[in-house]
């Protein structure tokens, strides 16, 4: 008997193909924050509001990172959504929360952009918590 229905092979295989580049993006991300000074505090961290791809600590800052892998930095950029902005922002609110020291440090939110055979970008202040 024959599969049925070999689109769904596509979109999973499309799905684990975009997840993979997403670890690897983030793994790129974290090495580059480390080489510049950053202590990389949480790597993926989940919430019930949703998740952060990093969290970094370098002298008195505390910054939220939301990782993009893309071809361009316009691309990339535009990939962070409103509403994945609200996001990112209601799940800092609970690590500060869960971890009260975090509400002594300056608090941002940053995005790195991984592009192909190029070192992360990462731009700072990139949105804040009330955009």
């Amino acid at each position: 008997m024959g599969r049925q229905g070999g689109s769904t092979d596509k979109v999973s295989g499309k799905r684990e193909a975009a997840y993979r580049l997403g670890l690897s993006a983030e793994a790129r991300a974290a090495w580059a924050l480390r080489l510049t000074g950053w202590q990389i505090l949480k790597q993926r961290y989940k919430t019930k509001a949703g998740e952060i791809d990093l969290i970094a600590k370098k002298r008195k800052t505390v910054a939220f990172i939301e990782v993009k892998a893309r071809r361009t930095r316009d691309a990339a950029l535009d990939a962070v959504t409103p509403a994945s902005r609200r996001r990112i922002v209601k799940a800092a609110k609970i690590f500060v929360a869960e971890h009260p020291k975090a509400g002594f440090y300056t608090l941002r939110f940053d995005v790195m952009i991984v592009r192909p055979l190029a070192w992360p970008e990462r731009v700072e202040n990139a949105f804040q918590a009330d955009d």
